[in-house]
């Protein structure tokens, strides 16, 4: 069983902005695999499916991105899933826009939503799939920019992340190894 986390907002005036690139891609992950979010609990939505056999499933918090990890424990807790089941989907400040990084555990980085992940699961040893959205041109409040909306400008290429990292989650959850996957989309 794998449990796939895409962090966000839930409220509807940041469902397009660059903080939200976790919903992004687990929305779309959904879509791909014929499936909604049809259930609330563990503090956010979820859905489940099957990929290549295995049970999977979707969860969003609703608990706001920095407080992501009493939602994800709830759900670890509850399925027993281990951690290295557990894949979480996550915009990053630090890469360029549009690039992919996945990495099979690590750090919080600046990101404090997995800041509290790492702190309420007391491991950080999980798969992360970060979409880049380092600001360009960009000045003033770094807050400010990750509540902005995707500018027109930018949306083919956070687009072209997104659909990278839907890829990236299903080729895991169907039992690729973390290596090709990570080979196949870091970049």
């Amino acid at each position: 069983m794998y449990l796939v986390v895409g962090l966000g907002n839930p409220d509807k005036k940041y469902l397009n902005t660059m903080h939200n690139m976790g919903f992004m891609a687990i929305d779309m992950v959904a879509e791909s695999l014929g499936v909604e979010f049809n259930k609330k609990e563990f503090k956010g939505v979820t859905c489940q499916t099957t990929i290549n056999g295995q049970k999977v499933i979707l969860l969003k918090p609703y608990t706001y991105m920095n407080l992501s990890g009493s939602s994800i424990i709830e759900a670890i807790n509850f399925y027993k899933i281990p951690l290295s089941n557990v894949v979480v989907v996550y915009d990053d400040i630090d890469l360029n826009k549009g690039v992919l990084r996945i990495r099979e555990k690590g750090s919080a980085g600046t990101h404090n939503g997995m800041r509290d992940i790492i702190n309420k699961l007391g491991s950080g040893d999980f798969l992360r799939i970060r979409v880049g959205i380092k600001p360009t041109n960009f000045l003033g409040d770094l807050k400010d920019y990750v509540l902005s909306q995707v500018t027109k400008e930018d949306k083919q290429l956070i687009d072209n992340a997104l659909l990278r990292a839907r890829d990236a989650v299903i080729d895991f959850a169907s039992g690729k190894a973390l290596s090709v996957v990570m080979q196949k989309y870091n970049g």
